[in-house]
């Protein structure tokens, strides 16, 4: 049965409600939360990918996901510069500042998990490959 009557809609939410039922898992039952962690670690990421990298994570995402993910991202033609995990985990926090305490990097690799579990694995790679060092100790890949 349809919840909203559009297959696309129906779709969006339920693969969404999964990844935060996920995360809610592992960071407590806290949906707002999860819903915060995901856009918040997300956001850092595309800030540290090359624009066309980022539109190609993006196009990877459910629906409702997609529209946080883009939710106030200038295109610029070079991502963030600072390689450091800490100023990674910084941008994470940002995101996270009006919601109850959380572990910025347990924050992090719970939403990793995730990503690894839903996205096609060579994009995966390719996300992975354009992080600092740091930040992929974060995201450990079956293949690297």
């Amino acid at each position: 049965m349809s919840t909203t009557g559009l297959d696309v809609f129906d779709r969006t939410l339920h693969v969404t409600n999964s990844w935060l039922d996920e995360i809610m898992a592992e960071l407590g039952p806290d949906r707002h939360l999860a819903w915060h962690v995901l856009s918040a670690v997300l956001h850092a990421v595309r800030d540290r990918l090359p624009p066309e990298l980022a539109v190609h994570l993006g196009a990877q995402l459910p629906l409702l996901v997609r529209g946080a993910y883009y939710d106030q991202w200038h295109f610029i033609s070079e991502p963030d510069r600072d390689r450091s995990l800490e100023h990674f985990l910084d941008r994470v926090g940002q995101g996270l500042k009006n919601i109850r305490p959380v572990n910025r990097a347990e924050a992090v690799q719970v939403v990793f998990r995730v990503l690894n579990q839903y996205l096609d694995e060579g994009q995966i790679a390719k996300v992975w490959d354009s992080l600092p060092h740091e930040v992929r100790a974060l995201w450990p890949l079956a293949s690297h």
